[in-house]
């Protein structure tokens, strides 16, 4: 039988698992905005999965440039886990991510 503090916590280990994490998109330098600026992802998917997101929805291919940056200062590594970004870069609860087709920052 289980005490009820470790009940809770299996559920709220069950519900930070199961949480999408909020992406914001934001446009710099000549980038086209988009539409839909956000978007809610697992937070086990990579950071890749944010690349090959913006380059369909900005209709670019993989040959043409593309910078993306966690809040306009670096450029995290495709193989990043979207929950590592989220948990030591996020504010108010989602993750802002700038993009661009030139290099804007560093």
């Amino acid at each position: 039988m289980s005490s009820p503090s470790t009940n809770t916590a299996q559920q709220s280990h069950t519900r930070e698992g199961t949480q999408k994490v909020i992406i914001r998109l934001k446009a710099a330098g000549n980038a086209p905005i988009l539409k839909q600026t956000f978007f809610k992802i697992s937070p086990s998917q990579k950071f890749q999965f944010v690349i090959n997101f913006l380059r369909k929805e900005l209709g670019s291919g993989p040959d043409e440039p593309l910078f993306l940056y966690v809040n306009s200062a670096f450029a995290p590594a495709p193989d990043e886990l979207i929950s590592n970004l989220y948990k030591c870069f996020g504010i108010d609860q989602s993750l802002i991510i700038n993009y661009s087709t030139t290099p804007v920052w560093g």
